[in-house]
């Protein structure tokens, strides 16, 4: 009984860390439209999250109803990934920032 308490703690710590993470970027971004990106490769990796993240983003689509069309699009279909990679490679050349933290977000999610 007591082991099993312990395991499902850190688990729920380790995903707590995740959430604060996602929110940290979130509330530095707001400004640009990043949020797309990090917040869908996310939600891909990890289907537990998609409902937490659903929450923020609802918040946040008040004030870009851009992101309300891609998000809806990925959760019914995963071929359209492919579009917006083209989409973020086409942004990276204007904002390095981008590759840096997707590329953290890759690692640190494996």
């Amino acid at each position: 009984m007591y082991q099993q308490q312990q395991q499902q703690q850190q688990q729920q710590q380790q995903q707590q860390q995740q959430q604060q993470q996602q929110q940290q970027q979130q509330q530095q971004q707001q400004q640009q439209q990043q949020q797309q990106q990090q917040q869908q490769q996310q939600q891909q990796q990890q289907q537990e999250q998609q409902q937490q993240q659903q929450q923020q983003q609802q918040q946040q689509q008040q004030r870009q109803q851009q992101q309300q069309q891609q998000q809806q699009h990925q959760h019914q279909q995963q071929q359209q990934q492919q579009q917006q990679q083209q989409q973020q490679q086409h942004q990276q050349q204007h904002q390095q920032q981008q590759q840096q933290q997707q590329q953290h977000h890759h690692h640190r999610l494996r």
